[in-house]
Parts: C-alpha cells; structure tokens; sequence
C-alpha cells in the first residue's frame, strides 16, 4: 500500500499533459483487418459497438490504445521507418501522452468516460504480422486497455485527459 502523502503518491497524482486522438480502427471479425474510422460509439455494455470484441462479460478490455510515440519507438527495434496503429490491432491511437501513467486512472475519451484497466501486452500474432522481433519489440509499447464507465463519442481530434489519479491505499 502506497501512503498518500508520500513523495512518490504526490508524482503518481501531478498532472498530465492530455493527448489527442489520432487513429480510429474497429474489427469486424477475427483475423480481419481493422477498418479505420472517423468516429466511434463507445458503450459501457457492449463496448466499441462494431467491434468483434463487443461484449457483455468481457468488459475489462473493451477498449484498447496505443501511444503514436510508442508505435514510432516498435518501428525503430524492427528496422522500419513506421508502424501503423492497426497492425498491433489496437482501437484508438493517441499522441502527446504516456498511456502508462494512466494506469488506475479514469479518463475522458472524446464524450466517454473510462477507467484504465491495465497493459496491452503483445501477443504471439506479433510475430506473424510483425516478422522475427515483433514480439519483443512490442514489449512494454503495447498501449492500456480500459473498461467504458460512461458511455459516449469518439472522433478524431478529441482530447484523452485523466480525470483523476491513481486509486491509493493508505494506511487505515
């Protein structure tokens, strides 16, 4: 448990800079490619309605993304001069913000509110789509998933700002 009045606690919780939304893109159905989009509708039932993960029980990842700077950082351990959002297979890229000091927090995503629920990691496909390295190279750059609080609309050129900080635990 982490004391709210500690040092670390006050970082945890200083602002951050919010981000901007920069690619959209939704999977029809598995193993197709993921369609870009100007817009979505983000439900805190089904999730990205369009989707193929749109689900009732699976809430915890109804919603994946990806830093651009992070996707510029993939390309550069594979050799390449860029990677584009929907070959991670990720629903919303952003730019100006680090997605992982987000972790714990609520955020505002275009008219939804959403709550970071953890790491994207990479997957074995990775490797597939990616060639040799592409696992490794995703590790750590993979982006957050998040669980839609407050249903609403995403369009390109929103804003991603944290509501509030990390969840803390202090001493009883």
């Amino acid at each position: 448990m982490l004391n709210p009045l500690s040092p670390l606690s006050r970082l945890l919780a200083a602002p951050v800079r919010p981000g901007r939304v920069c690619w959209i893109g939704l999977r029809p159905a598995r193993r197709e490619p993921l369609l870009p989009r100007t817009e979505a509708v983000l439900d805190p039932d089904t999730g990205l309605a369009g989707d193929r993960y749109s689900s009732r029980t699976q809430r915890a990842r109804q919603v994946t993304l990806i830093e651009t700077e992070g996707l510029a950082a993939i390309a550069s351990y594979l050799g390449r001069e860029t990677i584009g959002p929907e070959l991670l297979r990720r629903n919303i890229a952003v730019s100006g913000i680090n997605l992982l000091a987000l972790k714990g927090c609520r955020i505002r995503l275009g008219s939804a509110l959403l709550e970071v629920t953890g790491e994207c990691q990479p997957c074995s496909r990775m490797e597939e789509i990616l060639g040799i390295g592409g696992y490794n190279a995703v590790r750590g750059h993979g982006g957050i998933t998040a669980r839609i609080l407050v249903g609403g609309m995403v369009r390109l050129g929103d804003p991603l700002a944290r509501v509030d900080g990390p969840a803390m635990q202090g001493p009883a």
